[in-house]
């Protein structure tokens, strides 16, 4: 039998992966976070499955829970939200199975970062404005930053930036951040993404407390910093070569040739 930690994606219940759904749909058991994970993936179980709310539940409980799962034979789905890769607390439960020998699967899904640039209609890399994405977060009483991963160290690659778990802190990242990428730098929160009480807030990253604030958002966003999501800034730019006509002719030129040959 199989523990399939099931990526359940950012919200909203079609956004799981075919996978993860197929998957689902066989587990006899399914341990979720009923604060994150929508209800209407539980649908997708087998009617006679055993479904477990882990929100309020110690790690040992969870282990436990898995265990007795698997030695009645059941394949298990332990459902987490958004996609496993980032802050799904994932390592700890691996290591404690692979202690008990129990098998389990890793399926992704798509993460709350994607999400939420998709709310924005924007793509995150925009030829000539920015090439790269830093994922992060911000210390917090349970969990301190490592050394060399603080806000002002990341903030001076001046990449664009995706910070999680983050909204509660907007006064002291707009202050770390400022510096770097200017008081005028534009911000884009997205709290609940593809949610239906989703919410889009936009603003320049020296009112983005104020912004934040009126909009009551506090925790389950993604806020995202950088000139990539200034539409003026990328007004004009280099289009991607992808669609240049250099790289079309340079293709029609590499395809005559192994035609030739």
């Amino acid at each position: 039998m199989t523990v399939y930690f099931i990526g359940a994606g950012p919200g909203a219940a079609d956004l799981i992966t075919v996978r993860g759904a197929r998957l689902l749909a066989r587990c006899r058991t399914c341990l979720y976070a009923g604060s994150l994970v929508p209800d209407e993936l539980l649908d997708l179980l087998p009617a006679d499955a055993v479904t477990i709310d882990t929100a309020r539940m110690p790690l040992d409980e969870i282990i436990a829970r898995l265990a007795a799962a698997d030695a009645a034979g059941h394949d298990v789905a332990r459902l987490h939200s958004g996609d496993l890769a980032i802050y799904s607390a994932l390592t700890e439960q691996l290591r404690r199975l692979r202690e008990l020998n129990i098998d389990y699967q890793l399926v992704p899904g798509v993460p709350a970062f994607a999400a939420a640039a998709a709310a924005l209609d924007a793509e995150l890399t925009v030829p000539g404005v920015g090439q790269s994405l830093l994922v992060t977060r911000v210390s917090t009483l349970s969990t301190d930053m490592p050394p060399g991963e603080d806000l002002e160290s990341l903030a001076r690659t001046g990449v664009t930036l995706a910070l999680h778990l983050a909204a509660h802190r907007a006064p002291q990242l707009a202050a770390s951040l400022a510096p770097h990428y200017g008081a005028d730098c534009p911000t884009a929160t997205v709290a609940y993404a593809s949610r239906d009480d989703q919410q889009i807030v936009r603003a320049p990253l020296a009112e983005l407390p104020a912004a934040l604030e009126a909009a009551g958002i506090t925790k389950t966003a993604v806020i995202f910093v950088g000139r990539v999501l200034d539409s003026d800034a990328a007004t004009g730019v280099t289009d991607s070569y992808l669609y240049s006509q250099a790289r079309m002719t340079k293709l029609r030129r590499d395809a005559s040739a192994g035609e030739a040959e």
